[in-house]
C-alpha cells in the first residue's frame, strides 16, 4: 500500500480553542492532531460544496435559468396558503 506524503503545519490558537480540542481529544481517546486533521478535512469539504454551488448558481444565471423576485415573493406568500 503506498503512503501519502504529509506535511506538517503549525499554528497558533488561542487558548480557549485549544482546550476545546484537548477536552474533545481526551473525551473520544484521540490525539489532539487528529481532532485537528477531522476538522480541517470537514471545512475543507464544506468550503469546496460552496464553491461547487455557488458556480453551478452563477452558471444558471449565465443561462438565464433565474426567476424575478415578484414570482419568488408571490411563491412565498401562498407557502401559508391553500393555494
Amino acid at each position: 500500500m503506498e503512503q501519502t506524503k504529509t506535511e506538517e503545519f503549525t499554528t497558533h490558537l488561542p487558548q480557549p480553542m485549544a482546550e476545546k480540542i484537548d477536552r474533545l481529544a481526551a473525551r473520544i481517546d484521540r490525539p489532539r492532531s487528529w481532532v485537528i486533521h477531522q476538522a480541517l478535512l470537514a471545512w475543507i469539504e464544506l468550503e469546496e460544496q460552496h464553491t461547487r454551488l455557488t458556480e453551478e448558481a452563477l452558471a444558471d444565471v449565465d443561462a438565464g435559468r433565474v426567476l424575478d423576485h415578484e414570482t419568488v415573493q408571490s411563491w412565498a406568500d401562498s407557502l401559508n396558503t391553500d393555494t
